[in-house]
Order: C-alpha cells, then sequence, then structure tokens
C-alpha cells in the first residue's frame, strides 16, 4: 500500500512539474491575415486571433457582412492553421466606437458609454467605449450577431472569445443595481455564446470587475463557477506576473480552477512588454511570460502578440519546449 501512495504523489508531483505545452496563436488585433503570413507560416504556429468588432460586421442593422472573416478563414485554411475570434464590443481609442450606427440611438440609450483605458506602465491614459451590454434591447442584438455568426462559423473556426470583463467608468454609474446588472449581462452573453457554438471552443475573457476588489462581492466567484459548470473556457487579455491588481482579481481563480476549466486561453499583448519583473526589476522577457502562463496559469492557448525582436524568442521557446 505504501508503495502505491508513493508512486501516486510521484506521478501527481511529475505531472505539476511538467505542464503540458500550450498552443500558440499568434494575436493579430484587427489587421487581415494576409498582411503576416511570415509570421503564420511557422510550425509553432496553430493558427491567428483576430478581432472583429461588432460594427465591422454588422454594418448596417440586419446587415451582417462576414467577408474579412471569410477572407481570413480561407486563407489560414490554406496555410493549415486555425482562426480564433475575438467577437470585441469595446474600444481603447476614442474615435473608434465599436457599435453599428444605428445603436448609437436614443432607442438604445447610446448603445456605449465613456470608459478610461490603462495601457501600460508609464504609458499615459487613454480613453474608449463600452458597449452597455446591460441594456436589454442592446444585449438582444448581440444575441442576434451571435447568431448569426454560430450559423456560419461552428465548428469551422478553432473557437470564439468574449473580451474583457474590465471597464473603468464614472463612478456615478458604479450603484449596486448597476453592478449586479452589468455582471449578469456578462453570465447571459457567455451561456448566450456557449449555446450558439456546440463545437468551436468559447472563451470568455475575466480580468477585473467594476464594484469588486479581489472577490469582495462574490462576482469573480459567481462568473467562474457558472463557466467551469458549463464547460466555457476561461481567459484573460493580459498576461503580468505578480502584479497585485492581476493576482488579486482572475489570476488567483485561474490558478485555483486550472484542473477544472475547460479551456484557459491567455494574451501577451505588446504592453505586457513594458511591466517590471519585481523580481528582476527588469522588464518581463518572453521567457519568463511564457513561464507564467504554462505553470502558474496553466494556460492551453496563449494569444501572442507580434512585436519585434521578441517574437523570434517566442517561436524558439514553443520549439524548444
Amino acid at each position: 500500500m505504501k508503495k502505491i501512495i508513493i508512486l501516486v504523489v510521484s506521478f501527481m508531483a511529475f505531472n505539476l512539474c511538467f505542464a503540458s505545452n500550450p498552443e500558440l496563436y499568434l494575436f493579430l488585433g484587427g489587421d487581415s491575415v494576409k498582411d503576416h503570413l511570415k509570421e503564420i507560416d511557422n510550425p509553432q504556429v496553430k493558427g491567428a486571433q483576430i478581432v472583429y468588432s461588432w460594427k465591422r460586421l454588422e454594418p448596417e442593422e440586419d446587415n451582417y457582412d462576414f467577408s474579412d472573416i471569410e477572407e481570413d478563414y480561407q486563407l489560414l485554411k490554406k496555410y493549415n492553421k486555425k482562426l480564433f475570434i475575438q467577437l470585441q464590443d469595446k474600444s481603447f481609442e476614442i474615435k473608434r466606437i465599436p457599435v453599428p450606427e444605428y445603436l448609437q440611438s436614443k432607442t438604445y440609450d447610446d448603445g456605449v458609454l465613456r470608459q478610461t483605458d490603462f495601457a501600460g506602465e508609464g504609458q499615459p491614459l487613454g480613453a474608449g467605449w463600452v458597449t452597455k451590454q446591460w441594456n436589454p434591447k442592446v444585449n438582444k442584438r448581440f444575441h442576434k450577431l451571435i447568431d448569426q455568426l454560430a450559423k456560419k462559423y461552428d465548428g469551422k473556426i478553432a473557437g470564439i472569445n468574449l473580451p474583457e470583463t474590465s471597464i473603468d467608468i464614472d463612478d456615478k454609474f458604479l450603484t449596486d443595481k448597476f453592478c449586479q446588472t452589468y455582471v449578469d449581462s456578462v453570465v447571459s452573453n457567455m451561456l448566450y455564446l456557449k449555446k450558439q457554438f456546440m463545437q468551436s471552443k468559447v472563451v470568455q475573457y475575466i480580468n477585473f470587475l467594476p464594484c469588486e476588489w479581489n472577490n469582495d462581492h462574490g462576482f469573480m466567484q459567481e462568473i467562474f463557477d457558472i463557466a467551469i459548470k458549463n464547460n466555457i473556457g476561461i481567459g484573460n487579455p493580459d498576461t503580468v506576473p505578480y502584479r497585485k491588481s492581476q493576482m488579486k482579481n482572475s489570476y488567483q481563480f485561474l490558478y485555483k480552477y486550472k484542473a477544472d476549466i475547460n479551456t484557459i486561453a491567455i494574451a501577451v499583448q505588446e504592453p505586457d512588454y513594458t511591466y517590471t519583473n519585481p523580481k528582476t526589476l527588469k522588464k518581463f522577457t518572453p521567457a519568463e511570460l511564457y513561464d507564467f502562463d504554462k505553470n502558474y496559469i496553466g494556460a492551453n492557448i496563449i494569444f501572442w502578440n507580434i512585436q519585434q525582436p521578441q517574437l523570434d524568442s517566442v517561436l524558439k521557446l514553443f520549439a524548444n519546449d
């Protein structure tokens, strides 16, 4: 019996020390695949994650235009690569409104709300827009967009993810009622996405929540519980190891539940290179970011930006692991 116990413990320790290797998808932002064929045509690259805004996919009410998705999908397929869609309803530039013009009307309470954007360590504050998903009329239109996407691409694309839960709006809006309604809208969207996309992977990015710090309202726990129960993947739009704001919010949940989450998909964006590693007092290296995502977060997929010269190091990391 003692030998059996020792063998089991040893096997568990081995698995903890040697986490499975994540897949590499290149994060292209809103760019087209045709503009990055050199980076994509690499044996380490599984595919590309591309951001498509609501406005881009529904330029006019009930007029859906998926031509950009189709072009990217077909070109990736030609290179034996896969497409991961990020369905974007937020923006981080004040001139870029993420929703169709018809939503920017009184019928939909203007459709969007201005937000502040923290672009990275030492970077100036920016501004952008949040879609009012908590408005039932807006939410209904978003679900209709999901319907149309699923009819055409479920089972064809590798997966689809909803953007980060973080919003930075004026404090005057953050009433108790709003906070719960916002969480309800996040849950509604991820459940609906999962219901419609039955074959492709479905991922909800979770980083921060308005009105909450360190799960002090139970909102983070609620979303994770529902995602796990419904086999919805969970991710994060940034890799910033040891940063207090991240560690006190979704990172700790990703670590705690990594054995239970259907798919963990995390991004490494260009601003992540601007942060200082508190252990080395130097800017994070690709190797440090990769190690954190693989061994602490337990990532199955990493969406990595294509900034050079870091990308060359990233490709070597995936080749040698």
